[in-house]
């Protein structure tokens, strides 16, 4: 198993950046695909971005590439969302979650194949 402990949400303005951290337990970390997705207020939980096992590959929704990234460091068990530019529409709460996966180059982006999720960071973006 693993625990997921996300910080880094607030409250900034439109134009501002952030960055999130997902600091996860135990010695497997590196087992696992990683995730951001975001739920806002009366809306479903979405994908935001997936980093592979490695740090290899990526994926971003439409909605945030250019604009956020999304990295690891297996050392310290911990992976991050960098957010530039931020946009009103960015408002939600932000998630980390988990996959154990085997293949090492794999982003996994539907919500349905993570396992373990974390409580989540709130992100205000004023305009």
């Amino acid at each position: 198993q693993v625990r997921l402990v996300e910080s880094g949400g607030g409250l900034v303005q439109a134009g501002d950046s952030l960055r999130l951290s997902c600091a996860a337990s135990g010695r497997t970390f590196s087992m696992y695909a990683m995730g951001w997705f975001r739920q806002a207020p009366g809306k479903e939980r979405e994908f935001v971005a997936a980093i592979s096992r490695s740090g290899s590959s990526t994926a971003y929704a439409d909605s945030v590439k250019g604009r956020f990234t999304i990295s690891r460091d297996n050392a310290k068990n911990t992976v991050y969302l960098q957010m530039n530019s931020l946009k009103p529409e960015d408002t939600a709460v932000y998630y980390c979650e988990a996959d154990l996966v085997l293949d090492g180059s794999r982003v996994v982006t539907s919500p349905s194949e993570y396992n373990y999720w974390g409580q989540g960071t709130g992100v205000t973006v004023s305009s």
